[in-house]
């Protein structure tokens, strides 16, 4: 609870909006579509080409596009697929969705990404008892790509698919090439809600090299329907079909509105990556005092920076990592926790996980506080929020 009431918030994340995306959307309310018009194509060409991949197809949030590229790579009951404990809920929520089982990798301590270590082990394990996954999702946590070449090279040996839950990743780099140019993977997913780098109000969108996977992502986004004669199923001459439904797919689409937004925000986008870059790099310059560590930076990542993790070194602090967020959030820094592990939520634990399945994700969790990052933070703010931080730790 904020103690004075006209005390300014200050979000740990938050979408830049100017007047030219305002602009964008309102030309497109002026126009004759705004929902399944020649805008959304044109937005998903313009991601694919920035990203350097063959498709994109766009959808109403990160989660669809999760739920679709599950479905695309034919998970369904009886399949298993991992992930990462320390994510939002989403990236395995898609799974379930599908019918199919979840499990999940540990961390990675430096990186907070999917351990390699644990994830090869794990596979030897899987491949010894005769369940190994179908999909392995890996995120890119805070915007740092995780090893994604090293994670290829054990799907080829151990035969499963890669999504990469990019949806904090867009404008990120791995071995100086963009993610989500699926390199290393099969399909890619970035995320455009309000608090990543670049929004469209709510929305996502899955990249993919492989033609016939963005064909049934399509058909999943909308539907099952297809317009194609192609695809349709063999009908009496006599009838007209303009359209089939031959799965059971969703209504996932992107908007008019919405792609316009980000067309005009993907112009922005490269900008925004960079003033994420000076704000990490001012707050490692003004937290070097302090009991706690800055985000770990791979060599071969270049991060968005979506967000800035820190972790309390708790044995010099007389303080749980509660009391510092609730001190933080009583002087109206909106500092967050990214994440709870995902098997420790009521849902999940009631599928049988336990406390101690991911040791490094529990201590991740027990420590790290993501504190605000975003282009429109002000130096002023900024150093208010490293004072107050100091003070919660240190009082």
């Amino acid at each position: 609870m904020v103690d004075d009431i006209n005390m300014e918030l200050i979000p740990y994340g938050r979408q830049s909006i100017g007047p030219d995306d305002i602009d964008a959307v309102v030309e497109i309310l002026k126009s004759d579509f705004l929902t399944q018009g020649p805008i959304v194509p044109t937005f998903e060409s313009a991601v694919a080409s920035y990203c350097g991949v063959k498709y994109g197809v766009a959808v109403n949030s990160a989660t669809s596009a999760l739920h679709i590229a599950c479905l695309a790579l034919g998970v369904s009951q009886g399949d298993l697929v991992w992930t990462t404990p320390i994510t939002f809920v989403a990236s395995a929520n898609c799974v379930l969705y599908c019918g199919a089982d979840i499990d999940f990798v540990d961390i990675d301590p430096l990186t907070y990404n999917l351990s390699i270590d644990c994830l090869r082990h794990k596979l030897e394990e899987a491949k010894r008892v005769g369940r190994l996954p179908k999909v392995v999702i890996p995120v890119h946590m805070a915007g740092q790509s995780c090893q994604m070449a090293e994670i290829h090279e054990l799907s080829k040996l151990y035969g499963f698919r890669v999504i990469e839950d990019a949806s904090h990743a867009i404008g990120s780099s791995y071995k100086n090439e963009k993610v989500g140019n699926c390199r290393f993977s099969d399909i890619t997913i970035f995320s455009f809600h309000p608090v990543k780098i670049i929004t469209t109000g709510e929305g996502g969108i899955a990249m993919t090299n492989d033609s016939l996977l963005a064909k049934r992502l399509r058909l999943y986004r909308s539907h099952g329907i297809t317009s194609l004669e192609a695809d349709m199923q063999p009908q009496p001459a006599q009838e007209l079909w303009n359209y089939q439904q031959i799965v059971l797919g969703f209504n996932y689409r992107m908007t008019d509105i919405q792609a316009a937004l980000g067309l005009s925000q993907l112009k922005k986008l490269d900008d925004f990556v960079q003033r994420r870059h000076q704000i990490a790099a001012q707050y490692n310059r003004l937290l070097s005092g302090l009991p706690l560590s800055t985000p770990y930076q791979d060599g071969d990542a270049f991060s968005s920076y979506h967000l800035y993790i820190v972790r309390m070194n708790l044995s010099l602090i007389q303080k749980s990592n509660k009391q510092i967020f609730q001190c933080m959030q009583s002087q109206g820094v909106m500092v967050n926790f990214h994440y709870i592990p995902v098997y420790l939520q009521p849902f999940y634990e009631k599928l049988g996980f336990k406390k101690g399945y991911c040791p490094e994700a529990e201590l991740y969790f027990m420590d790290a506080i993501s504190i605000p990052i975003y282009p429109a933070l002000s130096q002023e703010n900024q150093a208010l929020v490293v004072r107050l931080l100091g003070n919660c730790v240190n009082t």
